[in-house]
């Protein structure tokens, strides 16, 4: 799920007190609280609610999620960032006016002209900038991103691109790059907007994957982005067709032959996205095999919602009544906006959806 902002009138008071709230919420058994500790405490990363309600959480444990939900690796760094924020901690600014290596920024302000033969010469001289990474926190992704990563203006700096990074980007790739900075940058070009939208998503994926990057490694946050046209050019590359993937595009052969074999994370992610894209059909045979419509999203799948806050966002009427048949929760809230799906349903302009969740709900209550 995103991070939360920081205000830039954080108070460490104020952080305790979101720490304390949350030690309250656990020991409350919320739901929502134990998919924020699983995703952003590390100890908790693949733990079931259960095991996590079981915990006893102390205070650093709870210190620790704030800090990580809030962009930090520590409650240490937050604190530090209180106390004396420094340029790079500067999240009103664009990230490439965040670098405080002026040699770094100056290869990044090339790029961002467009200067391809004044980068190569930039490069020559300063040879090991491309194994180089600069460090960005209070955000939950670009956090150490190299200088190949900047092609991609994702996230959003500067909203275009010049017309010749693809020629830009292959002068960063030609110095020689690391195979996880080539596979970081599709997966930003794969998932990015703009790039999309300056008609260099396609191009730039080729390079990429020309050069060595897999195309596998981007495919699945490429789906859960919606940015089917680039997963499309990724499949083209070779990437693997798993059961999230298969669920993404709705091809049913595939997914029922890797259903059998899918891994418990496979399972819990094609859940997610075969309620995003309302395949009925494929949520149904993934509730047979055990899936529970109750249990947030995964990691990268849109984790603060449920499946069925994906379906009610979408006005997907058939697969809302399956869910529901099938024992989903209409008062659980994404851990967010603290919505329910009928809040969702609402937001979306899904007036008769609505309706129809909020009597389910009021029926559901009355009846328990």
């Amino acid at each position: 799920m995103p991070v939360r902002r920081l205000p830039s009138n954080a108070s460490l008071a104020h952080l305790k007190y979101q720490a304390n709230d949350l030690l309250n919420d656990h020991a409350a058994c919320d739901l929502g609280v134990a998919q924020k500790i699983r995703e952003f405490h590390p100890r908790f990363s693949r733990a079931t609610d259960a095991r996590i309600f079981a915990t006893k959480l102390r205070q650093s444990d709870a210190q620790l999620t704030i800090a990580r939900e809030y962009g930090f690796p520590s409650w240490a760094r937050l604190k530090a960032h209180i106390a004396k924020p420094t340029l790079s901690d500067s999240f009103n600014l664009p990230h490439h006016e965040r670098i405080e290596d002026s040699t770094f920024q100056g290869a990044v302000a090339l790029i961002d002209l467009g200067d391809a033969a004044g980068l190569a010469i930039y490069l020559k001289r300063h040879r090991n900038l491309v194994r180089q990474r600069v460090v960005f926190e209070g955000g939950n992704y670009f956090r150490n991103p190299s200088l190949l990563e900047f092609i991609a203006e994702n996230p959003v700096r500067q909203g275009k691109l010049p017309d010749n990074i693809v020629v830009v980007a292959k002068v960063i790739l030609d110095t020689g790059v690391e195979r996880a900075a080539l596979n970081e940058t599709l997966q930003l070009v794969a998932t990015g907007s703009v790039a999309r939208e300056c008609r260099r998503q396609i191009p730039l994926i080729d390079l990429l994957c020309g050069y060595g990057a897999d195309p596998s490694s981007a495919i699945e946050a490429a789906v859960v982005h919606g940015e089917i046209p680039a997963a499309d050019r990724l499949l083209e590359h070779g990437a693997r067709i798993t059961l999230p993937v298969a669920a993404a595009f709705g091809r049913m052969d595939d997914f029922r032959r890797q259903l059998r074999a899918a891994n418990k994370e496979e399972l819990h992610l094609a859940l997610a996205l075969a309620a995003q894209f309302n395949r009925v059909e494929m949520v149904r045979l993934l509730l047979d095999a055990g899936e529970d419509p109750n249990r947030y999203n995964p990691v990268g799948g849109h984790s603060h919602t449920t499946p069925l806050h994906q379906a009610a966002g979408g006005g997907y009427q058939e697969l809302v009544q399956l869910l529901l048949e099938r024992g989903a929760r209409t008062d659980l809230k994404d851990v967010l906006w603290h919505g329910t799906p009928a809040d969702w349903a609402k937001y979306a302009g899904w007036t008769e959806l609505e309706v129809y969740l909020r009597k389910y709900q009021t029926v559901a209550k009355v009846t328990e």
